[in-house]
């Protein structure tokens, strides 16, 4: 279905941190902008589109599945992979929750955002402006 990435191929960039202030690192800012360039659509979830790990990461699946989301333009990371990128994704956006919308390296919201969006036709909207929908074929 979507392509998903694993967090371990930013592990390499992303270094280990010891317990206290944490503040992102450029390493870490770095790799977390990388990721969210690899594709126009990006989801930072916990688990993969195939298996989500949590409720929210699934509802972040399934809307964007039902939107006809591109698998071509797609990518996930699993955030439960990795500690670093989990809790650098947070500060990175300033967001305290997982999962984790970007549209063409623009954070678009979590999993309440994203309902609320689809709901009211903004996401449908979002998408087609950002042309990351499969197209139609008549």
């Amino acid at each position: 279905m979507f392509a998903t990435y694993s967090a371990s191929i930013l592990r390499s960039t992303l270094p280990l941190r010891s317990v206290g202030v944490r503040l992102l690192s450029q390493e870490t800012r770095r790799a977390i902008e990388g990721a969210i360039s690899s594709a126009p659509v990006v989801l930072f979830m916990k688990g993969t589109p195939e298996f989500p790990q949590c409720g929210f990461s699934k509802a972040a699946i399934e809307i964007l599945g039902r939107q006809g989301v591109d698998p071509a333009k797609f990518a996930a990371f699993n955030v439960l992979e990795d500690s670093e990128l989990r809790s650098g994704i947070k500060e990175y956006s300033e967001w305290p929750t997982i999962p984790q919308l970007y549209v063409n390296k623009e954070f678009v919201g979590g999993c309440d955002i994203l309902t609320n969006m689809a709901q009211s036709g903004e996401l449908t909207t979002m998408l087609e402006e950002a042309s990351v929908l499969v197209p139609d074929t008549e």
